[in-house]
């Protein structure tokens, strides 16, 4: 029951930019922030970066509120190999106001599972989002 509710929508602006970053022939890291409007109750994109390296990604995002953060990113193979995962972060600080906390939260698997992402991670702080911890992270996926 609890994975059908909708705490906040995805307006189609959000649904529109992320299709295109998925299919995007970009060579380069690009990244999608969104956010929640309290007012609307929808999520909504918050900022747009292209041709951007993880450290600069870290220095613009916001410590002070959650934030989703879709990354097309080239991931260098250990055997020579360059690819292009589709990531979704999701950026929890502790501090945040709970009922903010909770609203970006319960909006997560929804937005999830609207933009078909697959490789989905979580972190508590913007301090936390580095090129070491993500390179670790997609290991996994090979």
């Amino acid at each position: 029951m609890a994975q059908n509710l909708v705490i906040c929508g995805v307006s189609a602006e959000v649904t529109e930019r992320i299709k295109k970053l998925k299919i995007s022939k970009s060579k380069t890291n690009n990244a999608v922030v969104l956010k929640v409007d309290l007012e609307s109750r929808q999520i909504v994109l918050d900022e747009e970066y292209e041709d951007t390296s993880i450290e600069e990604l870290q220095n613009e995002l916001p410590s002070h509120r959650p934030s989703y953060v879709f990354l097309s990113y080239e991931y260098k193979h250990d055997d020579g190999r360059i690819s292009y995962p589709f990531i979704f972060i999701f950026i929890s600080p502790s501090g945040c106001k709970p009922e903010m906390q909770m609203m970006y939260s319960g909006s997560k698997l929804n937005l999830v599972k609207e933009t078909e992402v697959s490789k989905v991670f979580e972190i508590r702080s913007t301090e936390d989002l580095t090129e070491e911890w993500l390179l670790e992270k997609l290991k996994f996926f090979r």
